[in-house]
Parts: structure tokens; C-alpha cells; sequence
């Protein structure tokens, strides 16, 4: 018997990793965060399985229920929403499995991120723009920031920002960045990026405020960050035809020979 925690995506049923479809489709019992997990992905559970919605429930009552399976030896799909990585409570579950002596498998999925930069149809890092993307957030009921982790130290290094579960606290987080990016920085706000009803909002630090709809809470996710919209960039060196290649050897002594 074993638990897999599975990655279900931003919300598009058809965002879900081929392993993961084929683990929930043999798994007699199936554990989902209802509130965000949406119902296509259930329906590729096997006929007959036990399908349990665990948004009302506590962890113990979750362990409860993964405890349960386990003592009738059956497999159990857990699902959550996005990618389990990142702010997924994930963690708490796998302590209390490895003391219970329970086995489990971790499937990736793919995060709310990545999905609301290809709603953008943005890449996130451009040449002589920026390289970096932070994930990050701003403090909540249900997890503090530890003391070094704050909005305008990241703001400093010009990184791009991804912004999660913060759309409640937009004034914030707009006057914590505004003095390292600009008033004229371009700010993207994705909600429910990849569900039939997602919302783009484009705008500037500036006009943020007024562009923001009150309808977009929870799941938006605020992009900051100068690489946003970008069309004066420079171009990799990886096509250049000069560039050295393993793949594409250039010149009479190649870096590397022996793929000549």
C-alpha cells in the first residue's frame, strides 16, 4: 500500500502529468483538497473508489482516513492543487505518515506560476532583464514569514516576483515594491490562471489599484517585474551562430571535439 501525493495543476483538468492520471486511475481511494482541486481530474478515478473531499476535514481526520486504507492495503490518490513543492501542506502529512510507517510517492504537478506566465504568454527570464523569479508571499493566518523573508529584500535584487496569496493584501504589497521597481513597473494579475474563468489584469505598479476588479480574491497571483510585457531585450547567446556548441561545433578547435 502506498499514498501518492499528486500534483494536480493550476486548475485546467488537462494540466495534469500523464503519471499522475495513471496513478489516480489505480488507486481505490482517492483524498482531494475539493476547494481547488476542480472535479475533471476525479474523473479518472477507477469505478467504485472511495472519493473524499478533504477541504472540511482536519489533519488528524485526514490521517485518519490514509490510516484507514492503509490497514485494508489499499492505495490512495492525495491530491492537491498546483505543484506540492511550494505551500502545499504536504509536509505535515509526510511526518506524520513516516512515524505511522507508512509508505508514500511524491508526482510533481504543474505550479499556478507557470501556468499564469503561459496565460501572459511570457517568459519570465529575459537576457540583461532579469534571471531570477522568486515564489513568494506575504504573511497569512495560516503561516507566518520567517523574519528575513521580506517583500522589499527580494524587491532590492530586481528578480522577477511571483506573488502568492496576497491579492487581499494588494496595497502592501504594492507600496512594499514601488520604491525598488518603479511606479512604472509592469505588474500582471492572473486569476484562476488556467480554469474557464481565469482573468488577466495588465498594468503598472501606478495603475494597478484602479485596474483590479473586486471579484479577483484567493487564487490571483501577482506578477512583478520588468521582464512583463518586455520587447527591447537582448537575445540569448545559445542561437547565435557563433556560440560553441556540444550540439553545434563552431570554429577549427570546438570546445567540444568530440561531438564533432
Amino acid at each position: 500500500m502506498t499514498v501518492h501525493f499528486i500534483g494536480a495543476g493550476p486548475g485546467a483538468p488537462d494540466l495534469l502529468t500523464l503519471r499522475g492520471r495513471d496513478l489516480i486511475a489505480a488507486c481505490p481511494v482517492c483524498l482531494y483538497a475539493g476547494s481547488l482541486v476542480p472535479e475533471g481530474v476525479l474523473a479518472h478515478c477507477p469505478p467504485g473508489a472511495r472519493i473524499v473531499n478533504t477541504a472540511p476535514m482536519s489533519l488528524d481526520e485526514i490521517i485518519a482516513e490514509i490510516a484507514a486504507a492503509h490497514a485494508e492495503g489499499k492505495d490512495v490518490a492525495r491530491l492537491h492543487s498546483g505543484d506540492l513543492s511550494i505551500w502545499s501542506a504536504m509536509g505535515e502529512q509526510l511526518r506524520r505518515l513516516r512515524a505511522l510507517g507508512i509508505p508514500y510517492s511524491v508526482t510533481p504537478g504543474v505550479p499556478s506560476f507557470s501556468a499564469a506566465a503561459a496565460a501572459l504568454g511570457a517568459e519570465l527570464t529575459l537576457p540583461g532583464l532579469a534571471q531570477t523569479v522568486v515564489l513568494t508571499r506575504t504573511p497569512g493566518r495560516a503561516s507566518a514569514m520567517p523574519e528575513g523573508e521580506k517583500l522589499a529584500a527580494f524587491a532590492a535584487t530586481g528578480a522577477v516576483l511571483a506573488v502568492h496569496l496576497s491579492i487581499h493584501l494588494l496595497d502592501k504589497v504594492v507600496a512594499e515594491l514601488t520604491p525598488h521597481y518603479g511606479t512604472d513597473c509592469p505588474v500582471a494579475i492572473v486569476w484562476r490562471a488556467s480554469w474557464p474563468e481565469q482573468r488577466i489584469v495588465r498594468a503598472t505598479l501606478a495603475t494597478l489599484d484602479a485596474a483590479v476588479g473586486s471579484e479577483m480574491e484567493r487564487t490571483a497571483l501577482i506578477l512583478v517585474g520588468k521582464t512583463l510585457g518586455a520587447a527591447d531585450f537582448d537575445e540569448s547567446r545559445l542561437y547565435a551562430a557563433d556560440y560553441d556548441r556540444r550540439y553545434r561545433p563552431v570554429g577549427a578547435e570546438p570546445r567540444f571535439p568530440e561531438a564533432s
